[in-house]
């Protein structure tokens, strides 16, 4: 392949994973996904090789882990606040209907509503609902610095593939 080819597919790849990184600060955009998209494009055209193949599978490992460590921490948090099960599932359902109703960001506006008003309506405690309120907003917090971490990490273990092969 030549020289300026290698270097184009290495610079759109990257193009790609620096989007999907800072697309991560971005609520509902699949910034792990495009991260893991790129690294895949980037291992059919260019072939993966025996360390292509290691790397390729910890990207994926690491993706893993951030799509589902979101919700994990952000449930944790909460009900670490005194949050109910049920709460924690109409705010999840909430932000569904809120990104559907108001896209991009009423998920933003529903997933958070939809937990403080049945808080209160459960426990007739504003102090408590706010308090479930403040324990999802920091655990979404948490959950994007973690994911930030990983996708970054994933970006680090495709440079090292690409640099070497």
């Amino acid at each position: 392949m030549p020289e300026w080819l290698d270097i184009g597919i290495f610079g759109a790849t990257i193009f790609f994973m620096l989007v999907g990184l800072f697309g991560l600060l971005v609520p509902f955009f699949p910034g792990v996904e495009v991260i893991w998209i790129a690294a895949l494009v980037y291992g059919l055209v260019n072939g993966f090789g025996t360390l292509g193949v290691w790397m390729f599978i910890l990207i994926t490992l690491l993706g893993g882990v951030a799509l589902v460590i979101d919700n994990i921490l952000m449930a944790a948090r909460a009900r670490q606040e005194g949050t109910a099960w049920k709460s924690l599932l109409l705010g999840f359902l909430g932000g569904v209907v809120g990104m559907i109703v108001l896209p991009p960001w009423g998920g933003l506006i529903g997933a958070p509503l939809a937990v403080f008003l049945f808080e209160y309506s459960r426990v007739h405690d504003w102090n408590k609902a706010w308090a479930a309120l403040r324990g999802l907003a920091i655990g979404w917090l948490t959950a994007l610095a973690v994911r930030f971490l990983l996708a970054a990490a994933m970006i680090g273990l495709w440079l090292v593939w690409s640099l070497n092969s």
